[in-house]
């Protein structure tokens, strides 16, 4: 079976990179030369770039935002974000990042990520709170959203 990048993949084809665990969203990619540093394997930064990228299409697929239109959508900004590091990666190897809500509260929700290639490579979190289009206050999470997290996500609400 071919690699499908930049789109999210089925269970079956998560497996193939050695994804453990109930992850209900999934893409994967191949590691790219721009992505190295000087000891030849990917730089610690980059692990946050594909944290972003999966959480930004997470976030439109999920249906909190599609980023059209800034002046009606929330804004969904991340207080904090951090990386575990298991093995390094290198060039060429194709991975595959998954992304969950884990828990939310009224108005912010904790995402978990991980990187696998033929195993678990990173893990990562990010807290994200969900402002007004104007930044101006807090914009509760809609129900049904907190039921997505719920259902698909197996996320558990947070007092």
């Amino acid at each position: 079976m071919e690699t499908r990048y930049h789109t999210p993949l089925s269970p079956v084809e998560m497996s193939r990179f050695g994804c453990e665990g109930d992850w209900p969203y999934g893409m994967a990619d191949r590691v790219h030369f721009h992505e190295l540093d000087s000891l030849n394997h990917v730089n610690n930064v980059v692990y946050f770039s594909w944290f972003e990228n999966i959480r930004v299409r997470y976030m439109q697929d999920w249906g909190l935002s599609d980023y059209s239109d800034p002046e009606n959508e929330p804004r969904l900004v991340v207080k904090a974000v951090s990386a575990d590091y298991k093995r390094e990666m290198c060039m060429g190897e194709d991975y595959l990042v998954t992304a969950r809500t884990k828990a939310f509260r009224n108005t912010s929700f904790t995402m978990e990520y991980a990187i696998w290639s033929d195993g678990l490579r990173a893990t990562g979190e990010a807290i994200v709170v969900v402002l007004e289009p104007d930044g101006s206050a807090r914009r509760p999470l809609p129900d049904a959203l907190k039921e997505r997290f719920i259902t698909l996500d197996g996320a558990l609400p947070e007092a």
